[in-house]
């Protein structure tokens, strides 16, 4: 046996090792590719789960804002009546507190997603007021005319109607 005759030989018992180690390869490869697929699953999955849990957050806290809003309005109707007793022809500044406190109120309140709703002098409009009485006044039929309780918006959404007088 020549030299030659040796290395093709060996040549020919390497190729057959090497069979079975490119099929294990691709099996290998092909596993690799199950564990990336089913980690970008998870990962998906985990992005998901991680967005739903951030909205749920969101809207306790708008259902907490909302109720904790719906408890103070009464606060701040006893602020504007106060102001109203001391009589129409007192200045701010001659009301001492109460004036700054409903500011100061208020603006927190805005802060927060609350708003005044104006009624007076707007068309009636059921969805934002509650009609308390119908009177003869200056203005169109259908007006309100007077507000007897203001309305709120809370992000822009209705948190209580305005009781208002309506022209009839």
């Amino acid at each position: 046996m020549s030299d030659n005759e040796e290395i093709t030989g060996a040549a020919a018992e390497g190729v057959e090792d090497i069979e079975p180690l490119k099929q294990q390869l691709i099996g290998e490869k092909a596993r690799a590719e199950q564990y990336l697929a089913s980690w970008q699953r998870a990962q998906a999955d985990f992005i998901n789960f991680k967005r739903r849990q951030e909205e749920q957050m969101g809207e306790w806290l708008k259902m907490f804002g909302e109720g904790l809003m719906r408890d103070i309005l009464p606060v701040l109707d006893s602020l504007e009546a106060g102001i109203k007793n001391q009589g129409p022809g007192i200045k701010e500044q001659e009301l001492g507190g109460l004036a700054g406190v409903r500011k100061q109120l208020l603006a927190i309140l805005k802060k927060h997603g609350l708003e005044e709703m104006k009624s007076v002098g707007e068309k009636f409009d059921p969805e934002r007021h509650e009609a308390v009485e119908e009177i003869k006044s200056e203005g169109k039929v259908g007006e309100v005319a007077e507000e007897m309780q203001k309305g709120y918006l809370l992000n822009g959404k209705i948190l209580r109607v305005a009781k208002v007088r309506v022209n009839k």
